[in-house]
Order: structure tokens, then C-alpha cells, then sequence
């Protein structure tokens, strides 16, 4: 890593000079948001894409953008059709990439809902937890040999894995009160704790794993908010950082929110960010203050042993839905 990176990095900032050409990603949500200018950026430095979205007929559209990139880079954008919300669909759209025997070098899990009202998916599991954590584990470990010798993952947390640890007991809300940011934290925290346990089964061929803290940024993830709810939870973010003598939080454009997405999956030190959380193209230190505005990654969310028993409910969930 010859070049320092940071919080005002944009994602192509981070791949300048970078060719990606003969390189291939999956990435997963890549049409709106973050996910579409991860995927822009790679495939304007020369990458082939494949992008999941949940459908295709809004999503060929939606995604003009990054095929005009690839027109000009030299890269390419494929999609397939997956919904985390259905474990059938991420399965046959798991199978199907299975069957196309094309390595990746690295994977980025980057779709994901937030703080949605009260749910199941279509297996019946709680639909953040279901969506964000378990549509991502059955593909991701299903896809597991596509990932190339010394690839990488990279899985998209939150600094609202700070508002909760993972209740493996009662994951689904069935014996408590649902509470969307609670759910969404614990979502968050799933993602983390997944990639620390992929790490430690995929690294012995050189896979690393990795979570990611894009940065807060305008994007339709809280599509679920009205602009006074949005706008009312920014300022009680200012507030509470300002009360702990933190400094005033910044939005990112999206251009910077994918920026340590591709800083993780091409040009850091991959040793480096393995089981790691990351922000702002940076491993992240450990900060277990309870506030859950500050930054840094709470140990829970890196915990192994906590890892290694997500990872075993996480099947046993879905065996009893299969």
C-alpha cells in the first residue's frame, strides 16, 4: 500500500491507476446506492461485474450506468437475478454461478435493508437478520470455491453493529419486543461476525474476509424513513456525538461511501484486513464505549468464539427452513 486513503476517498480515487482487466467481482444490490458505484468503479478500471438484483426488469435499467463505465473502461457488467429475502432464490442464483465454473477474486456482500417495519421473509425468519445476515451466508458459503486462491471478501457491516450484539436465542423476535434498530444492529453484527468465521475456514487457501463501514451517505437504504424521520435521526446523531466530545459526523457522498468497499476487495494488504473491521480505508480500533455514534468496532462484533456460534445457528435456521 504506497497510497494513503481516507474518509473523503472516492471510489475511484482508491483504483486510480489501477487495471483490473482478466479480474472478475460479485457484488451483490448493484442497483442503487452504493452498490452501483462500487460496481461502476470496478468495471470502469477494467473488471468484469457480476451484479446481483432482485429484478431484472428494473434492474437492467437502473444499472445504464455502469454498463456506460464498462462501455468506456473496458470492463463488463452481467446480471443475475437473486433475492436474500428468498433462500430458494439465492440458491438457484448461487447454483447458476456454480454451474458457469468462473473463479472470483473477490466477492463484495454489499445489498442489505434497514430498519424495516416488522416482517418475515418468505422462510420466515425476521427480514433484516434474514435479508442482511442469512441470504448473504447461504451464498456466500455455497459459493465458497468460486472465490480464487488468495480472493477476497468482503462483507458490508455498519457503525450500527454498535446498538446491538446477536441474540442467537431469539433471532427472529419472536420472544421480545421488535425494536427496528435493535433488529438492524443485530443484523450488522451479523455481518461482521460472518466474515471473522469465513476468514478463519477460508484462509489456509489465502482467502481473507473482511467487514466494511461504508460511511454514512444519502442512498435509498432508509427508504423507510420520511424526510423528517431521516432528518430527526441526523440530528440526534450530531447531538450524541457532540455530547461525548466526538466530532460533528460527516455524510459521505456515494462516491466515497464505496470507496473502502474497493479499497478492501483490491489494493489494501489483505493480510492486514483479514477478520478485521474497517472504515474510511482503514482498519478500525476497537471501541467499546456503549454509545453507538462513535466510531470504531465494538469487540462483539469480532468476538471468534461468538463467530463460530453464528455460524452453526445460522445453519441450523436454515436447515429447519429447508
Amino acid at each position: 500500500m504506497t497510497k494513503s486513503f481516507g474518509a473523503k476517498s472516492t471510489a475511484d480515487e482508491v483504483l486510480s491507476g489501477v487495471d483490473l482487466k482478466g479480474k472478475r467481482f460479485l457484488v451483490t444490490g448493484v442497483s442503487s446506492g452504493i452498490g452501483l458505484e462500487t460496481a461502476r468503479s470496478l468495471v470502469s478500471h477494467g473488471a468484469s461485474v457480476v451484479g446481483t438484483v432482485r429484478d431484472l426488469a428494473k434492474g437492467e435499467p437502473a444499472t445504464a450506468p455502469v454498463r456506460d463505465a464498462a462501455l468506456q473502461g473496458g470492463g463488463s457488467l452481467e446480471l443475475i437475478a437473486l433475492d436474500l429475502a428468498s433462500l430458494q432464490s439465492v440458491r438457484v442464483g448461487a447454483d447458476r454461478l456454480l454451474a458457469d465454473i468462473r473463479r472470483f477474486d473477490a466477492v463484495i456482500a454489499n445489498a442489505g435493508v434497514m430498519a424495516t417495519p416488522f416482517g418475515r421473509t418468505v422462510d420466515g425468519f425476521e427480514i433484516q437478520f434474514g435479508t442482511n445476515h442469512l441470504g448473504h451466508f447461504v451464498l456466500i458459503d455455497r459459493i465458497a470455491p468460486l472465490i480464487a486462491d488468495n480472493g477476497r471478501l468482503v462483507v458490508l457491516s455498519s457503525q450500527a453493529h454498535r446498538v446491538a450484539d446477536v441474540d442467537l436465542d431469539d433471532p427472529n423476535f419472536e420472544h421480545q419486543e421488535y425494536q427496528p434498530f435493535v433488529a438492524y444492529g443485530r443484523s450488522k453484527t451479523a455481518n461482521a461476525l460472518f466474515a471473522v468465521e469465513f476468514d478463519r475456514r477460508h484462509r489456509d487457501r489465502g482467502i481473507r474476509a473482511t467487514s466494511v463501514m461504508p460511511g454514512n451517505s444519502i442512498t435509498d437504504l432508509p427508504r423507510n424513513f420520511s424526510p423528517e424521520e431521516l432528518q430527526g435521526l441526523l440530528e440526534t446523531v450530531g447531538k450524541a456525538r457532540a455530547e461525548a466530545g466526538l466530532a460533528p459526523a460527516e455524510l459521505k457522498e456515494i462516491t466515497q461511501a464505496a470507496a473502502t468497499s474497493v479499497w478492501a476487495a483490491v489494493v489494501s494488504d489483505k493480510d492486514a484486513i483479514g477478520g478485521r473491521y474497517l472504515e474510511d480505508c482503514a482498519v478500525a480500533p476497537f471501541n467499546d464505549t456503549p454509545s453507538p455514534f462513535a466510531d470504531g468496532v465494538r469487540s462483539y462484533a469480532l468476538d471468534a468464539g461468538k463467530a463460530k456460534q453464528l455460524w452453526a445457528r445460522s445453519e441450523e435456521l436454515i436447515g429447519a427452513a429447508s
